[in-house]
């Protein structure tokens, strides 16, 4: 019916002939202002004060957006929103304005592009504006192959057939849309059969009156325009396509002579070839958004078919739906680089990929290349080259990267046979401006200049020395690479040295070596060896000494120096140790103390041993019943923390002592839960079982009310809370189900806030047996469309940083990170759908006012998580004062010392003599403090009353 409807409607254009293009140029659009119908004067005149405020409210938000627009002209998602306004408004002009705006920016999709040219065409009354509908058309279709948007363009044409011309200019247009987009097999089918049906219009109109016999002219031009019909049958049936049996069934039906075997043969072929395709299509028709992994399944099939046409095809398609991927564009880059090396083609490829990923450095270098390959004016190599500088890269490497291809380009132009030229002028600038733009505009973006080993600069002094044979100035550049900050690198010296050893004398060559040699602290044995092997060749026996007396004291002040840092981490060491040996034997006294007492409180460190599974837990792991934890102390394992550790507030078993609800009455609780029955973990059901913890150590029944929340996953068989030997609940338990799916079902339900706290849910893992186990299911790379927000007021809700955050782009998802007991920590995580509006997100949102904080944006990625097996630190880093021994959790904000003042002195006293002078001072004896006496309970006493 479609297809039928079509056909009626293009003989109908075509038979019109010139009638059809007056009758274009004389219809007006449909509620035009311009145009000079009534106006309805009782609706204008009953017009409601709503209407007018949101009139007023649009004007508003359309001058805000153009602000915002001339503040950052590359934000995506503000050029639609104010089309979308101007469009709503009926506002002509500046619609078009900012259509055109936005088309100099980005390439526009089809849907864009489709509304822009309806409007267009029902604008379009005379000739002149005809051609201006015609030229967007053509800017329309380079952008993306899009088969709606040819096939728009050919039936608009057929409109203009009356004009001299106009049938060969349509057929023209038919033949380019076939080119681009005839082969695509889903949706080519419907351009071959407009094409076939324009022709058999014009076909009707050649016919001769019914009744007459036409003239030899007439009967050339029947002909001619049959045989244009047949071949656009022939060249149909020989492309693997859609509906291929329903186009060979109408060839047959229409045409008067039987088909040509070639044509047969082709067609068949071309059948066997659409078998092959059919199971890429299907599978592009199945999956979701993006589809990039069928996309690159078809692209593999296609390369070893080896059609060029195909193979741009493909890569066509995938990139209309996934025009924001870097990675495809630049493979599809690489292949017409590569292969087709069409200039056209390939420069319209890599201008559109810019465009639509102009945060992707390696693209415009790309581009830049290839202008210079196909011999591009180098104005216009500039003036791109100005652009991508303009165009805003998360990294500062990213402005040395696309620095160093524009001097490479530079570089390739200059004659260095003659000693001057302008193109060497020009170079020699663009590295001074180099120097100075990393050092100016990045640096004050990054806080670095993404250059630290001055790789510019050095390429500048090879240029010169060897290029321009101009020493003097390579030794001026790098005396100021040295000043950078790269004086004690051996590398460094070695790169200037083997310069002046190619390129300048022996004299500066042996001055180079001996600064070298007295700067250089990484590997200065490397330096020493060079330097000698210099004056062994060439010096005299001046130099020779010279060198010897120079390396020799050298080396024998970083010997001195290892060896005292040797010692220095050896008594660190000591240190330590006896440090370990103190808290052992205190460990062991108390112990005793405790015992000996026998006091009703029992030796509680004995019953957390008991206790199975009594340790407080981090997030996002777990102690396995059968694990026998050791505690941990503070100070241990530091060092910073990945995102998923940046979630815990009060470090590793840390927690307030103060409850947050109505307290437990203590006799109660211990009678409660202090006879009952020790049930030991059967590890062969952690399958069907999972760990909760982080819960309120004040909550009442927690069997009960975990039962409550874990019965919408599945059947619960046991839920085990632990509880110490006096009855507090410790804030963890173990859930059994009866199905291991209901326990998979269960982890859905981490971080639901219950009585105020996140409650976390992982697997029971035994981590003796799997030590690397851990459960987080947030990643802990770098992630281009994810970023990460610190300096937030604790005050800021989920839904107020959205309200902020998705004004450049779509939000899907926002992470407010929160200590322990669910407070805010000023810190959240946003995630766009691309990395275009995540590096738009962080150009405008840097540095932003919410609630009088000033936030800090970047993309996300957290530092690595150092390994729990690392070897230990260096001892130099360790304290020298030796640390407090805490609890297995940490010392508690309400934790009391309860040692007198008068002891709460140094370890080591200074004693002075009555007459003032200081005994015994630690700088004067290098012996090991003595420790000090233990005092019993009379000792302190009396220490006490003399006090």
């Amino acid at each position: 019916a479609e297809r039928g409807g079509r056909r009626a409607e293009l003989q109908k254009m075509a038979a019109a002939g010139a009638e059809a293009a007056a009758e274009e140029e004389k219809r007006l659009p449909e509620g035009d202002p311009e145009s000079g119908g009534d106006s309805d004067d009782e609706g204008d005149s009953d017009s409601s004060g709503d209407g007018e405020d949101e009139e007023k409210e649009n004007e508003a938000e359309i001058q805000r957006l153009e602000e915002q627009l001339s503040i950052n002209a590359f934000d995506y998602n503000c050029h639609l929103d104010l089309i979308k306004l101007l469009r709503q408004e009926g506002e002509l002009v500046k619609l078009r304005r900012a259509r055109q705006k936005m088309s100099e920016l980005f390439p526009l999709t089809e849907e864009i592009w489709l509304d822009w040219l309806k409007d267009e065409i029902k604008m379009a009354s005379e000739i002149s504006e005809r051609e201006k509908v015609y030229e967007l058309f053509e800017r329309a279709v380079k952008d993306y192959i899009c088969p709606e948007i040819w096939l728009e363009y050919a039936q608009y044409s057929i409109g203009g057939i009356g004009q001299e011309g106009g049938i060969e200019k349509v057929r023209s247009i038919f033949e380019r849309a076939l080119t681009a987009v005839g082969l695509h097999v889903t949706k080519g089918t419907a351009l071959w059969e407009a094409y076939r049906e324009f022709e058999n219009a014009i076909l009707e109109t050649a016919q001769p009156a019914p009744g007459s016999i036409p003239s030899p002219e007439q009967q050339q031009v029947l002909c001619s325009q049959l045989e244009k019909i047949h071949a656009l049958f022939r060249r149909q049936l020989g492309i693997p396509l859609l509906d291929m049996e329903a186009s060979y069934a109408e060839y047959e039906e229409w045409s008067e002579e039987p088909i040509p075997e070639t044509t047969i043969k082709n067609y068949k072929k071309a059948l066997q070839q659409l078998e092959k395709c059919k199971p890429y299509e299907e599978a592009l028709l199945g999956a979701e958004t993006p589809k990039l992994a069928e996309y690159q399944a078809y692209i593999d099939f296609e390369m070893k078919a080896g059609d060029p046409a195909r193979i741009q095809l493909i890569y066509e398609r995938a990139l209309a739906e996934n025009c924001l991927v870097p990675d495809l564009w630049a493979r599809y880059n690489q292949y017409l680089d590569r292969q087709l090396k069409v200039k056209e083609l390939v420069l319209s490829a890599h201008d559109r990929a810019v465009r639509n990923c102009p945060w992707t450095v390696g693209l415009w270098i790309r581009y830049l290349l290839a202008m210079e390959r196909h011999r591009v004016e180098h104005s216009i190599i500039s003036e791109m080259f100005e652009k991508a500088l303009n165009a805003g890269f998360i990294q500062a490497t990213d402005y040395v990267e696309i620095w160093q291809a524009y001097l490479d380009y530079l570089r390739r132009r200059v004659d260095f046979t003659q000693d001057s030229s302008k193109e060497l002028e020009e170079l020699r600038s663009a590295f001074a401006r180099a120097v100075e733009y990393l050092k100016q505009e990045v640096e004050e973006r990054f806080s670095e200049s993404g250059d630290p080993s001055c790789t510019i600069m050095q390429n500048w002094a090879r240029v010169e020395a060897r290029l321009c044979n101009n020493m003097q100035k390579a030794r001026e550049l790098w005396d100021n690479i040295m000043t950078k900050g790269n004086a004690k690198y051996a590398n460094m010296w070695l790169e200037y040295y083997n310069l002046e050893r190619a390129h300048g004398d022996t004299q500066h060559c042996r001055k180079a070596l001996h600064r070298a040699v007295q700067c250089t602290s990484d590997y200065p044995e490397h330096v020493c060896e060079v330097l000698l092997t210099l004056e062994r060749i060439e010096g005299t026996l001046e130099d020779w000494d010279a060198a010897v007396q120079k390396t020799e004291n050298r080396l024998a002040r970083v010997n001195e120096q290892r060896a005292k840092a040797a010692e220095k981490e050896a008594a660190l060491a000591k240190q330590e140790e006896e440090r370990a040996e103190q808290r052992k034997q205190a460990r062991a006294e108390k112990k005793a103390s405790k015992k000996a007492k026998k006091t009703r409180i029992g030796d509680k460190r004995k019953a957390d041993e008991d206790d199975e599974g009594e340790w407080g837990q981090e997030e996002g792991f777990q102690f396995h019943p059968s694990e026998l934890p050791s505690k941990r102390h503070r100070g241990e394992g530091d060092g910073v923390l990945p995102e998923e550790d940046m979630e815990v507030e009060t470090g590793l078993f840390g927690r307030s002592d103060k409850p947050d609800g109505p307290a437990v009455p203590k006799e109660k609780a211990s009678t409660s839960r202090k006879d009952v029955p020790k049930v030991f973990h059967d590890s062969s059901k952690d399958k069907v079982t999972v760990f909760v913890s982080n819960l309120s150590y004040t909550m009442a029944e927690p069997e009960a009310k975990l039962r409550e929340l874990f019965g919408s996953c599945g059947e619960v068989v046991e839920i085990r809370a632990v509880f110490n030997n006096k009855g507090t609940f410790r804030g963890y338990c173990y859930v059994q189900f009866k199905e291991e799916e209901a326990a998979r079902q269960a982890l859905a339900l981490d971080r639901t806030a219950v009585e105020g706290r996140p409650m976390f849910v992982s697997p029971c893992v035994d981590k003796n047996k799997n030590p690397d186990f851990k459960v987080f299911r947030y990643s802990t790379t770098l992630e281009k469309h994810k970023l990460f927000i610190s300096g937030l007021p604790f005050s800021c809700t989920k839904e107020e940083l959205e309200e902020v955050c998705k004004a450049h782009g779509n939000v899907k998802d926002i992470r407010l990170v929160t200590n322990r007991a669910g407070k805010p920590k000023g810190l959240a995580y946003v995630e766009y759908e691309n990395e275009a509006q995540a590096s738009q997100a962080v150009l405008k949102m840097d540095g932003l006012t919410v609630k009088d904080h000033v936030i800090k944006v970047m993309i996300s990625n957290p530092p690595l998580r150092k390994l729990p097996d690392r070897p230990e630190p260096s001892k130099a880093s360790l304290p020298l004062a030796p640390r407090q021994i805490y609890g297995a959790r940490g010392k508690g904000r309400t934790q009391l010392s309860m040692m007198p003042r008068a002891l709460q002195r140094q370890s080591n006293p200074v004693a002075k003599a009555e007459n003032g002078m200081v005994q015994n001072s630690p700088a004067a004896s290098s012996d090991p403090p003595a420790e000090p006496k233990k005092m019993s309970n009379a000792d302190f006493a009396k220490m006490l009353l003399k006090k």
